[in-house]
């Protein structure tokens, strides 16, 4: 709806997102920046400040720059807190690479939960990605995590990963040891992508739809009126239960 056109750069790791990043902001390549799910350390916020373009943050924030995000603490709650609720009491965390704030954010909710229902916080059950490609959100650090986890003296009942792709490769992971969600370990995921849906696979769901038109719409804001107040917007998530989670009740008995 607007004159502009897109340039789409892809990073699969942190290093590349540097690169990327430079190429993107270049003088006179852009009229403007959206940024999407890349920590923004201080190095990273001094390359974007020196470069004088409009840029806006989505999955992410910074004080000196417009971002949109989801309230990525209270997905991490929602999600412990429904596994508590169907009676799990081992639940497991498979989490990112801790440079992504959302993963920490996700983990900080997971805690939090654990404590209000009772249930004891153990860091064996806490996996973090090693992977570097996207900041380990990918199926092969949540196939990894799984298997590390199962391999564990004390497996877990439950597992909440920080990304919905993450939580395929847990689900694949289970599957080859003959293993199934729910009946042997519940499994929730974050974000609802598409195929998340037709896997049956429990979720928190962002907004990521609106997060992007609302990332476009403050960008084209910042580069029209460069002097305006820097806004951050934070997007609610919500839970979506589906079989990967349900409570699984005993066969009923019929008498002879």
């Amino acid at each position: 709806e607007s004159d502009f056109d897109l340039l789409v750069f892809s990073a699969r790791t942190l290093e590349e997102v540097d690169i990327q990043l430079d190429r993107a902001l270049a003088k006179g390549r852009s009229a403007g920046v959206l940024l999407f799910s890349s920590p923004m350390d201080s190095d990273r916020a001094r390359q974007i400040e020196a470069s004088g373009q409009p840029v806006t943050l989505v999955d992410e924030t910074h004080p000196s720059f417009d971002a949109v995000s989801t309230d990525n603490h209270r997905g991490g709650h929602l999600a412990a807190q429904h596994l508590a609720e169907t009676g799990a009491r081992r639940i497991a965390l498979i989490m990112a690479r801790p440079e992504s704030i959302p993963a920490r954010d996700r983990h900080d909710g997971y805690r939090e939960a654990l404590e209000e229902h009772g249930l004891p916080y153990d860091e064996r059950l806490v996996v973090v990605s090693e992977d570097p490609a996207y900041h380990g959100y990918s199926e092969a650090a949540g196939h990894d995590a799984m298997r590390r986890l199962l391999r564990s003296g004390n497996p877990p009942d439950a597992v909440f990963a920080t990304s919905d792709v993450q939580a395929l490769g847990a689900l694949r992971a289970l599957q080859e040891v003959g293993l199934r969600a729910p009946e042997d370990v519940r499994v929730v995921g974050f974000d609802d992508i598409m195929i998340s849906r037709h896997l049956g696979l429990t979720t928190i769901r962002q907004p990521m739809y609106e997060m992007g038109r609302l990332g476009a719409e403050k960008l084209f804001a910042r580069i029209d009126h460069p002097d305006h107040e820097i806004s951050h917007t934070v997007l609610s998530p919500r839970l979506v239960v589906r079989h990967s989670s349900e409570t699984v009740h005993p066969p009923s008995r019929v008498a002879s």
